[in-house]
C-alpha cells in the first residue's frame, strides 16, 4: 500500500470511540480505501466542539486527517449518513453496534477491503429502512465470513465429506460446519440443525440480497440461523462479541424467546 500523504481525506464509518485525556477521543474507523484506522478527534468532548455530532458510532462521514507520530489527527469531518433512524430505536441500535463490532474484531489495521466497507454500509442502511432487522444481520455475518475466508461447510459433512441429505443434520462450529447423522459424536459440541436452516444458510452464502430479502424467516427457523451463525462467529474469533449481550438484554426485557446468542452447546 502506498504511503499516505501528510494530510489526506477518506470516507469512513465510525466503529467505536474511546476517551483520551480530558477532552479528546480516539476513533476507530473503517474506511473505504484504507481499511481500519485509528485517529484522534481533539477537543470533541468539549461542549462547543464542531466535531462532536459527526463522530458518533455508525456515522458515515468524510474525514480529513493529518498524519501524527503515533495516531493520525482528525482535522475536519462532514457527515454523509448519520443513520439517525438506527440510533433512535434500541433494537436497531443494538444490531448496528453488533455489525460495527464484527468488522472491528475481524479486521487488522490498514488492511484495505472495500467489499467489507460496502457490506457494513449496506447493512446499516437496511437496518435503518426495513421492518426486518434480523435477516440483514444474518446476511452480513455470512458475507463477512465468506469474504475473509471463514465460510462454513454447508454442502458436505465436515467429517466424512459425503453430500448432506435433506434431513436433520448437526451443526458444529468447532468442526467448521455441518456434520451428518452418521458422523455425529458425543465428544463434539453440536446441536441439531434442520434441512430448512441449511437451505437458508446456503442462500445467505451464495444468494444476492434481493433474493434473501424476499424470503420470510421467522420463529424457530430464525432462531436456528442466529444460533448457528453466532456460535460460528464466536468460534472463529475465539471470544465473545460484546454487543451481542446488548441484543440478548433487550430480548429478555421484552420477554421474548430465549436469547439466540446464548452459550454454545456442550459436548
Amino acid at each position: 500500500m502506498a504511503e499516505r500523504p501528510r494530510v489526506y481525506s477518506t470516507a469512513a464509518i465510525v466503529l467505536r470511540s474511546r476517551k483520551l485525556g480530558e477532552t479528546d477521543r480516539v476513533l476507530t474507523l473503517y474506511s473505504a480505501n484504507l481499511g481500519k484506522v485509528e485517529a484522534v478527534a481533539k477537543g470533541v468532548r468539549k461542549a462547543k466542539s464542531r466535531l462532536a455530532g459527526h463522530v458518533e458510532p455508525m456515522t458515515q462521514a468524510t474525514f480529513q486527517m493529518a498524519k501524527g507520530r503515533s495516531l493520525d489527527v482528525v482535522t475536519q469531518v462532514e457527515t454523509i449518513e448519520s443513520f439517525q433512524a438506527v440510533r433512535d430505536d434500541l433494537e436497531r441500535l443494538s444490531r448496528g453496534l453488533y455489525a460495527c463490532e464484527l468488522v472491528d474484531k475481524f479486521t487488522e489495521p490498514h488492511a484495505e477491503n472495500f467489499t467489507l466497507y460496502r457490506s457494513l454500509l449496506d447493512t446499516l442502511r437496511r437496518l435503518a429502512s426495513g421492518d426486518d432487522i434480523e435477516t440483514p444481520l444474518r446476511y452480513y455475518e455470512m458475507s463477512l465470513l465468506a469474504e475473509l475466508g471463514y465460510q462454513p461447510e454447508l454442502e458436505a459433512c465436515v467429517r466424512c465429506r459425503s453430500r448432506l441429505a435433506p434431513v436433520t443434520n448437526y451443526w458444529s462450529a468447532s468442526a467448521g460446519g455441518v456434520v451428518c447423522a452418521d458422523c455425529r459424536s458425543e465428544e463434539m459440541a453440536i446441536r441439531p440443525i434442520s434441512a430448512n436452516a441449511i437451505k437458508l444458510l446456503r442462500l445467505l452464502l451464495h444468494g444476492r440480497w434481493a433474493d434473501v430479502a424476499r424470503v420470510r424467516i421467522d420463529g424457530e427457523l430464525a432462531s436456528e440461523l442466529e444460533r448457528a451463525l453466532s456460535e460460528y462467529v464466536r468460534w472463529v474469533l475465539e471470544r465473545d462479541v460484546r454487543s451481542a449481550a446488548f441484543i440478548d438484554t433487550l430480548r429478555r426485557k421484552a420477554g421474548r424467546q430465549q436469547p439466540a446468542f446464548g452459550a454454545p452447546p456442550t459436548a
